[in-house]
């Protein structure tokens, strides 16, 4: 009979997830990280994309997926996060299962989680207080990856050597640190249990094809009543074809206390123990688990879990469609910001021409410095309105350093050729560019603006008194 252990590879998403939280806020992409939302600098990096924090609509496409992703991997495969991914979990099993247990040896063993740890002598309080600041150092590490999500890595070093120029850095990284040890320590998986909102959410998604660990009672007999009262009788006394032996393995190796025999509870959060536990169990009659990884309707139909039904794949396709929406907005993104309006006179009218006046504000969100000018271009292939506008003001280009802003008053004529119409004042629709000199192919952003030239009778009546 093959034995089928999920610890192994639970410890190996454990060290996988730790490396990719971790190693993530260093890499960067052009100089732009992964992801970091940074209040400080106004910025929001996505994969390698810098945007300015006016360009936050990509955020409901965040959380769209994160959402639609907990919602799809719950109604899936149950509290799987909870189990192979949370850091909760994760630094529950290398303070209990790693220091107390196998380096400091104040745990028996893995296998017993509900046995209390007696601290009775004075080398074991020594152990138990190492055990405790190693947990502490690891949670600052925590809480400083947690910190470089919001303050890259190099600029967090800099800050924690002046901590008093940076106390609300220090105040967050310490306190997330300080909770995390504590919680860990002392709440433990109490946290999983009571505060957690997430163990409340999966009991409104799960289904009979959700796949969490479960007791084929089936096979192994009933140990609980319908309305969840223990059965006190001996099981082979009242069933004796039941394959379960009562050995109890799997209550003593759950980490919230919980009995996986009285069926789906909110506190399981789907960390497998149980199965390993009965695995190697009934390995020794040769028999397969009776707590598996699977679903209730494959365990009452002996057949095999269904991945795709409805509800699986209408998340997908929501997520899906939505990842695809953040990719498309991502790849048009504009390499500047660029805002126009006019201003409260609307047009001023000249020998020249006639000029209109538009405050413009230019925002540099690229990582360095660039020369930005403004042109003119038709907002149609028809159109050749382009060809009778010109800026007059500013002639030169405008340096901005990375993230810089600049207000301009930008003023643009109208040749005094144009035919005025007589019924009243004409709008001129064009397109106003802002580019980078030395990049105009991706640093560039458009907007949409109206000329607005004056009746012919109001031209005429100027040029009256301009005469008198």
């Amino acid at each position: 009979m093959k034995e089928i252990y999920y610890r192994k590879k639970r410890y190996l998403i454990y060290v996988l997830a730790a490396i990719f939280f971790l190693t993530m806020p260093f890499i960067t992409i052009n100089g732009n990280h992964i992801f970091l939302l940074s209040f400080e600098k106004g910025e929001f990096h996505l994969l390698g994309t810098l945007f300015n924090m006016q360009e936050l609509y990509l955020l409901p496409f965040l959380l769209i997926l994160l959402f639609v992703g907990i919602f799809f991997i719950t109604t899936l495969a149950g509290r799987m996060w909870c189990g192979w991914a949370c850091p909760q979990t994760i630094f529950r099993v290398i303070y209990r299962d790693l220091l107390q247990t196998k380096i400091f040896g104040l745990r028996k063993k893995i296998a017993n989680k509900q046995q209390k740890m007696v601290l009775d002598t004075f080398t074991k309080r020594i152990k138990a207080t190492l055990a405790f600041m190693i947990i502490i150092c690891l949670c600052l590490m925590a809480s400083a990856s947690l910190m470089f999500f919001f303050t890259p890595p190099s600029d967090f070093f800099v800050y924690i050597q002046n901590p008093r120029e940076h106390n609300i850095l220090m105040f967050f990284w310490l306190s997330f640190g300080l909770f995390f040890a504590i919680d860990i320590a002392f709440i433990q998986e109490n946290f999983c249990v009571y505060i957690c909102p997430y163990s409340r959410v999966q009991s409104v998604l799960y289904d009979n094809d959700t796949i969490m660990p479960i007791y084929n009672s089936n096979r192994g007999g009933t140990i609980y009543t319908d309305d969840g009262m223990k059965i006190t009788q001996k099981l082979k006394w009242s069933n004796p074809s039941a394959e379960c032996v009562e050995c109890e393995q799997c209550v003593k190796v759950c980490p919230t206390h919980i009995d996986i025999r009285k069926g789906m509870q909110l506190e399981c959060i789907n960390c497998l123990e149980c199965v390993d536990a009965c695995t190697g169990v009934m390995a020794k009659y040769n028999k397969p688990s009776l707590v598996s990884w699977s679903s209730p309707t494959s365990i009452n139909t002996n057949n095999r879990v269904r991945y795709i039904r409805l509800k699986t794949v209408g998340y997908m396709v929501v997520l899906l469609a939505t990842f695809i929406a953040l990719l498309f907005v991502r790849s048009n993104k504009e390499g500047m910001l660029l805002n126009v309006n006019t201003t409260a006179e609307v047009y001023k009218i000249r020998p020249q021409g006639v000029d209109n006046t538009y405050r413009v504000l230019l925002n540099n969100t690229d990582s360095k410095a660039h020369e930005f000018f403004l042109k003119i271009e038709n907002p149609s292939v028809d159109s050749d309105i382009a060809s009778k506008l010109e800026i007059i003001t500013p002639k030169k280009p405008l340096k901005l350093q990375a993230g810089q802003k600049s207000m301009q008053v930008v003023t643009v004529r109208m040749k005094a050729n144009t035919q005025a119409s007589p019924k009243g004042d004409t709008n001129y629709p064009f397109i106003i560019k802002s580019y980078a000199i030395d990049d105009e192919e991706y640093i560039f952003a458009k907007r949409k603006v109206n000329f607005i030239y004056p009746s012919k009778q109001i031209i005429d009546q100027h040029l009256q008194k301009s005469k008198n």
